[in-house]
């Protein structure tokens, strides 16, 4: 069963302005906790208050990493398939030259017109549920005319360095465009998302609090390093998103293919 998303239903930009603004609020309430217990509190709390304080942005800067690597191997990996499906749909029309004079006419039509709607799909949300089913719906039904053309056509020429050859590259097409679906369910486990947050939360209260234990309230710094955070985290999340953000995978390999298909 698929699990809910906490953060998925929200665009990047909320996301981030929100994460900005709770980093700058538990710094200042930091501040203040700090200023509070500034005068009950010995030389040694200060120095071991500082030790927790660069360990957790060391642990912070290890989540970081981890998470922005996540991330962009799931962008390369969208990126691949869309290259790998092109091939394979590339293939497909190269070898529609070794079908019968019949089909060969008739699938080369079929093909401009998947090539055109996988381009669609491709630029659809995958929050937009319904309008993806709808272009599925009629990509499953492109992919069974094909189907059907390439075993009519085995009928007439059952050789296997001719419809064999064009009959191995159209499942190749169709295992492709599976596995790019696939990839494009594949995100950063929320959790992991949510645990940076909340790393990014605690280094600025502790900041803060390590501001008001030594009675310095350093602004500027700190609104700079918070909006350093929201910035990275932007772009984990918008590589994180197919089809949302403002990062997104180049189609021009299916373009091209359009292009060279069209009559």
């Amino acid at each position: 069963m698929e699990q809910p998303q906490l953060l998925y239903n929200y665009d990047s930009i909320t996301i981030t302005v929100v994460l900005f603004t709770l980093i700058l609020l538990f710094n200042e309430f930091g501040f203040r906790m700090g200023r509070f217990v500034q005068n009950h509190t010995d030389e040694n709390v200060k120095t071991l208050t500082s030790s927790i304080q660069a360990s957790i942005l060391g642990l912070l800067a290890l989540l970081l990493g981890f998470t922005f690597s996540m991330s962009m191997q799931r962008y390369d990996n969208r990126s691949q398939a869309l290259i790998s499906e092109a091939n394979a749909i590339g293939t497909v029309i190269l070898r529609t030259q070794l079908l019968p004079n019949n089909q060969g006419q008739e699938v080369s039509q079929l093909l401009q017109k998947y090539i055109s709607l996988r381009i669609a799909v491709g630029k659809i949300d995958l929050t937009k549920a319904e309008a993806r089913q709808t272009y599925n719906l009629q990509i499953v039904d492109v992919q069974n005319k094909l189907w059907a053309l390439a075993v009519l056509a085995t009928h007439e020429d059952a050789r296997p360095v001719t419809t064999g050859a064009f009959i191995t590259a159209l499942n190749e097409m169709i295992d492709s465009q599976g596995r790019r679906n696939a990839i494009l369910q594949m995100q950063v486990p929320e959790v992991v998302l949510l645990l940076l947050f909340l790393a990014f939360i605690t280094s600025g209260g502790m900041l803060g609090y390590s501001g008001g234990l030594n009675g310095n309230r350093v602004i500027a710094p700190t609104i700079m390093m918070s909006l350093l955070i929201a910035m990275i985290v932007f772009i984990i999340i918008d590589l994180d998103r197919p089809k949302r953000g403002l990062i997104q995978v180049d189609q021009s390999s299916m373009l091209e293919l359009q292009q060279g298909t069209s009559p």
